[in-house]
């Protein structure tokens, strides 16, 4: 089973319940993993320039939105919980002028086409398809909301390295006379696409339902609907600067970020 569309509904509801919780803790300028590790590699994959009609799906609260504003582009940002829309134009009174919020299903094949086909030259995602219970319906949707050449680009926590059942290994080893750490993670699947509940940010009310599918089953999604993939990172924080026992996993990317184009 690759799709859990009876999931899609419980989903919503965690995310309304979240929101103002997500919202608060990301702030107006997010979280660090957000600017170090999802901004700077989406938005040199992304190549959005002056003018550009950009899609921005699973929004949030519009911390992306607003910086595509920023850069130009004129934005329509969907998410499917209304909690978190209402905080996304809360947050953006000055850039309401720029973006299009709306609530959107994105397993919603109507919704998605009553957006405008053939109406955007790029669409994007942040760390919201591992959240989506069938993506399948997306990427049909995309092949006709984008516009020849354009591009989608999304990025997800990196399933290789973040499947279900994870362990996460720290231990302090004595090598040449120091005492050193060392981390390491431990799996025991991957392949079988499985639905899980999830905490994202230590504390939040409730856990949310994330989606886990392989590397395979992304790629081939799009590959059937006809998008050609001609751009992937996985970034990771940088050695220098990092804080001890929390982001010191830089030769373990947490992220990967895909761009398919459509031809």
């Amino acid at each position: 089973m690759s799709d859990w569309k009876e999931l899609t509904k419980e989903s919503q509801v965690r995310w309304n319940e979240i929101a103002g919780f997500w919202d608060d803790y990301m702030g107006e300028h997010s979280n660090r993993f957000h600017r170090e590790i999802i901004r700077p590699g989406t938005e040199h994959l992304l190549e959005v320039s002056e003018g550009h009609e950009v899609l921005d799906i699973g929004c949030g609260n519009g911390n992306f939105a607003r910086r595509l504003a920023e850069l130009g582009a004129n934005v329509t940002a969907v998410d499917y919980s209304f909690e978190m829309i209402q905080r996304a134009k809360a947050r953006s009174a000055g850039a309401l002028d720029r973006i299009d919020y709306r609530v959107v299903d994105a397993t919603d094949h109507g919704a998605l086409l009553s957006l405008g086909e053939e109406r955007f030259d790029r669409a994007v995602s942040n760390m919201a398809l591992m959240d989506i219970s069938d993506i399948t319906v997306l990427a049909n949707a995309l092949r006709k909301l984008l516009r020849k050449h354009g591009t989608f680009v999304f990025s997800i926590m990196h399933p290789c390295f973040q499947p279900p059942g994870l362990h996460k290994i720290h231990e302090k080893v004595d090598k040449d006379g120091h005492i050193v750490s060392e981390h390491r993670i431990q799996i025991s699947k991957y392949l079988e696409p499985e639905p899980m509940e999830s905490i994202g940010i230590q504390g939040q009310p409730v856990p949310h339902l994330v989606f886990h599918r392989p590397l395979s089953y992304y790629m081939n999604v799009f590959f059937k609907c006809g998008f050609v993939l001609n751009g992937l990172e996985e970034p990771s924080f940088h050695k220098d600067g990092l804080e001890q026992g929390k982001f010191d996993w830089y030769e373990i990317p947490p992220a990967v970020i895909f761009r398919f184009r459509k031809d």
